[in-house]
């Protein structure tokens, strides 16, 4: 019987490989949520928002702009990118960061989400 698997000449598969990355994974998406609930409780919200879906949305406006009805922004096609810009733009803004870190933010932002939360940085407030 022949096997259908992705196989070397040393008959060693991919699936050690493919466990490996799924595990990685998993460690990374824990730290970045562990991060994100961090930065929600030093911006005086309760961590376990930032596991909620569409909620955590409206937390994460609030923190931002001071009113989190303004999320209702993600639903307009095109806005939507605009605005994400600009609300990591007000989220460096919120902690006291300048526009490198908001860039940052926009391009490497698990890396700069896990510098807020775990990092030094004190919530200001909508700026």
């Amino acid at each position: 019987m022949q096997e259908y698997g992705v196989s070397y000449s040393n008959g060693m598969t991919m699936e050690p490989f493919i466990l490996g990355m799924v595990f990685v994974s998993l460690i990374v998406s824990v730290v970045i949520i562990i991060a994100w609930w961090k930065l929600y409780q030093k911006a005086g919200k309760h961590g376990w928002a930032c596991i909620v879906p569409i909620y955590n949305s409206y937390v994460l406006f609030d923190i931002v702009f001071g009113s989190g009805i303004l999320f209702l922004l993600l639903i307009v096609p095109v806005v939507n990118f605009f605005v994400t810009i600009y609300l990591y733009y007000k989220l460096a803004r919120a902690f006291g960061k300048g526009i490198g870190y908001a860039l940052g933010l926009i391009f490497l932002t698990p890396i700069f989400i896990c510098m807020l939360g775990f990092g030094s940085a004190e919530y200001i407030g909508p700026q």
